[in-house]
Parts: C-alpha cells; structure tokens; sequence
C-alpha cells in the first residue's frame, strides 16, 4: 500500500451540509476505491480537511479523490508520501 497525503476544501454548498454521516460516506467512498484512512484531520487555513490514506496504487487514489469530490463536494488535492527515513535512503548521499 502506498501512503497519500490528501488536502481538502469545501465547497460554498459543502459547508452547509458538514455531518458525522458525510464523513462515515467519505470513509465508504475510499474503501470502495480499494483504501483505508489512516488518519483524518480537521484543519483551519488554505485547506479544511486532511487525510492520511492508504491505496494500492495511484489508480486507485485518483478514482476516489474524484468520487469524493462528486458525492461531497469537496475538492481534494492528493499526492504521494513516504517516511523521511525511506526519503534518506532512496536520496541520501552517503559519507555527508
């Protein structure tokens, strides 16, 4: 599985409809799309939600960035991330 950072925004109609329901749709939504949350946040600032998932691949994190969108009303922004130890190894320069 690969770890993807998701970052959210509501939209103007979106806001109105915040509940533990959308949330628990939201949940649905990316298991149906083949991952798990991991993490979610509530956040104040450029973004309102962040999102710890995990998918088998970047399939399958498009597909449910875009069905949640769709079925929310929130726009996600959705990238790939890795642990700063695996970064090191992958481009660290040994001996500095």
């Amino acid at each position: 599985m690969i770890t993807f950072i998701m970052t959210g925004r509501y939209s103007a109609e979106a806001i109105k409809l915040i509940s533990g329901e959308r949330t628990t749709q939201g949940g649905q939504i990316v298991q149906q799309c083949g991952g798990k949350f991991v993490a979610s946040y509530a956040t104040m600032g450029k973004t309102d939600i962040l999102a710890i998932v995990e998918f088998p691949g970047v399939s399958e994190a498009m597909k449910a960035s875009i069905a949640l969108n769709k079925a929310l009303g929130i726009s996600f922004s959705t990238v790939p991330a890795i642990h700063v130890e695996d970064f090191d190894k992958l481009v660290g320069v040994k001996g500095r």
